[in-house]
């Protein structure tokens, strides 16, 4: 049984380039560095705002749980400072790229 499906798997996994080769290549768009570093700026801008409202929600969740002992509040205000810091930056780093554009065109 052992042999039946490790043979099966190896022949699933052999074939799966084929299928993709037989893809037609022809009508790809022309992507350049430009748009390749621009896409992977927006993915982590997207990122590290979702990291940031992890940190907001964390930064919450330890500021209700603190009991009122005055250690334990002020790591959650160091999570939600630097948290919201980090939200800043982000935005002002894409403003300025964008500006920057705008400035080059």
């Amino acid at each position: 049984m052992k042999k039946i499906l490790l043979g099966s798997l190896l022949i699933g996994l052999l074939s799966m380039p084929t299928l993709g080769l037989a893809q037609n290549w022809s009508n790809l768009p022309n992507v350049g560095v430009e748009n390749a570093f621009s896409n992977v700026t927006g993915w982590a801008f997207i990122i590290l705002l979702m990291l940031a409202v992890f940190f907001i929600i964390v930064g919450g969740y330890y500021w209700v749980t603190a009991g009122g002992d005055a250690a334990k509040i002020g790591v959650a205000r160091n999570y939600l400072i630097y948290a919201l810091i980090g939200v800043a930056v982000a935005f002002m780093a894409r403003g300025l790229v964008a500006f920057v554009n705008t400035v080059l065109q």
